[in-house]
């Protein structure tokens, strides 16, 4: 069976992964994709016979799934675009803008309600819910925001 992204270096591709694996000092990440692309090298600057991916990934100690995304990536988007890594797919959009996030440390600061002797995150996050600084958020939510801003407010 014909594989569909056949990876045919160029001379200078070539080169130019070899000199990033010879260096050592790329990302480990970005250096196992380089020697994937080597390994799946047809072209006429190939050295040796091609691999097939159910023999490189044991060699490179990866999945055949990862060389194989490796090959389409290169295929598809070019060699810069298979080294680096992928954005994600999706926005992750802030729950708390700047005046949220005062405004929940502020609350964290106040007084804690009656009968505790804290505020405690699920409390934080519904009182934040109640008071209308945003319309829904997790505790967890809570907890990473605090943690961010170094106010020694996680115990």
């Amino acid at each position: 069976m014909r594989k569909k992204y056949v990876v045919e270096l160029t001379e200078e591709e070539r080169g130019r992964l070899l000199k990033l694996i010879r260096a050592g000092e790329a990302p480990a990440r970005m250096l196992n994709r380089a020697r994937i692309l080597l390994k799946t090298d047809v072209g006429k600057h190939a050295e040796g016979e091609p691999l097939i991916d159910r023999q490189i990934a044991p060699m490179l100690e990866t999945s055949t799934a990862t060389v194989q995304r490796v090959r389409e990536r290169f295929c598809r988007q070019g060699l810069d675009a298979a080294l680096e890594r992928s954005m994600p797919d999706r926005d992750y959009e802030r729950t708390f803008d700047g005046r949220a996030e005062a405004r929940l440390i502020a609350l964290a600061c106040s007084e804690a309600p009656e009968g505790r002797d804290r505020w405690s995150m699920r409390l934080l996050a519904d009182k934040a819910v109640e008071l209308g600084i945003v319309e829904e958020v997790s505790y967890e939510t809570v907890r990473k925001t605090l943690k961010k801003t170094s106010s020694g407010l996680i115990w």
